[in-house]
């Protein structure tokens, strides 16, 4: 048995977290705070990347130039309607948007929405360590693998999920630290 046909799992669960973390509001501007907002257009919906580029001028502001200047009143009203506090304006050209300033107390529930975020993918991690452990407890039970074997594989299995464990807690403190920076 080969514990490696799992890193792709355990990556996946890490690369959904980079993204949830990627489109919280820190008070500094980031294309992934809108970049998958829907967008109405062409009679289907369609991420805001796909209507137009998204370019950060400076820390606070974040500029849409959007393609089909008809689909600018839709664009709009999805970043508007989206939940997450934006209020973009027009220029004619494109969409632009400043970030307001967050509060106290607006962090603070940034950080706790982003500690869910954080267990649910610790959650993910050990529901594939879960399925690998299970497999190897098979195997074992199928006399393809020796006792020892399985023992082997248990601890490579559980250093691996450990180490993925690790990498989730720093970008946690790091997305934290980052939302309390003023």
């Amino acid at each position: 048995m080969n514990l490696s046909e799992y890193k792709p799992n355990f990556q996946k669960t890490m690369d959904f977290l980079q993204k949830e973390l990627g489109g919280f509001k820190t008070g500094r501007a980031s294309a992934a705070l809108v970049e998958n907002i829907e967008v109405e257009a062409y009679g289907s919906k369609m991420p805001l990347k796909g209507a137009g580029s998204i370019t950060i001028p400076d820390a606070k502001t974040i500029y849409i130039e959007i393609w089909d200047k008809t689909l600018t009143k839709a664009i709009e009203k999805s970043i508007s309607e989206s939940g997450i506090g934006l209020n973009p304006v027009s220029d004619g050209k494109g969409l632009r948007i400043v970030l307001p300033q967050l509060t106290e107390e607006r962090r603070r529930d940034l950080i706790k929405v982003m500690k869910e975020k954080l267990e649910e993918a610790k959650m993910g991690i050990r529901r594939v360590r879960d399925d690998a452990k299970s497999k190897i407890v098979a195997e074992e039970k199928d006399k393809k693998i020796s006792e020892d074997e399985k023992f082997r594989l248990e601890k490579e299995l559980d250093k691996m999920s450990g180490d993925f464990n690790e990498q989730i807690k720093k970008m946690g403190e790091e997305k934290e630290k980052e939302i309390m920076t003023i």
